[in-house]
C-alpha cells in the first residue's frame, strides 16, 4: 500500500465533521451575541426564553422547555433568575394546580423594545434568501436528529 492509499479514516479532520461546524457556529453566535446581552444584562438561554415568552406569553413550564429544547431541571434556575430580576412571574395555574405557568412582567415586555432592534442577521454575511435557507436546513437537521434518537429508544 502507498502513504496516499491511506484509508478514509486516517485522514479525519476536525474541520470535517458537520457537528463540529454547527458547535463552532454556535460558540460564533455566542461571541457575537456577548455585547447584545451584556447591554440587556441577560445570558443566551435567559434572551431566548423571554424570546419565546415574547412570542407566546403565560405558558406552561412544560411547553416552554419543549420549546426551548430544555429539560425543566435546566429551566427552573433560568426562570427562577428572571423572576429575581423582575422580567417574569410564575404561578400555578389555576385549572390545573400540577402545572406552573410563566408570564412576563411589564419589565419583561419592554425588554422587548430594546431586545429586538438587536439583530445579527447582517453579522451573519448571509443574504436574505441565504439566511432563511440555512436557518431551514438547521431546523430540519435539529428534528431529524431528534427523530433519530426518539426512534431508538
Amino acid at each position: 500500500m502507498k502513504s496516499t492509499d491511506k484509508p478514509a479514516d486516517a485522514n479525519v479532520v476536525l474541520s470535517d465533521f458537520l457537528c463540529f461546524a454547527v458547535y463552532s457556529a454556535n460558540l460564533a453566535f455566542g461571541k457575537a451575541y456577548k455585547p447584545i446581552l451584556e447591554e440587556l444584562g441577560l445570558t443566551y438561554t435567559q434572551y431566548i426564553t423571554i424570546i419565546a415568552l415574547w412570542e407566546e406569553d403565560n405558558q406552561t413550564v412544560s411547553s416552554l422547555g419543549e420549546k426551548l429544547f430544555l429539560e425543566s431541571n435546566t429551566l427552573t434556575p433560568i426562570l427562577k433568575k428572571l423572576e429575581a430580576m423582575g422580567y417574569l412571574e410564575r404561578q400555578r395555574d389555576p385549572e390545573d394546580e400540577r402545572q406552573v405557568r410563566v408570564s412576563l412582567t411589564k419589565g419583561g415586555r419592554r425588554l422587548r423594545e430594546k431586545g429586538l432592534k438587536m439583530d445579527l442577521v447582517e453579522a451573519t454575511g448571509l443574504a436574505p434568501d441565504e439566511f432563511a435557507k440555512v436557518q431551514k436546513a438547521i431546523v430540519t437537521l435539529r428534528n431529524n436528529l431528534i427523530k433519530s434518537v426518539q426512534s431508538g429508544e
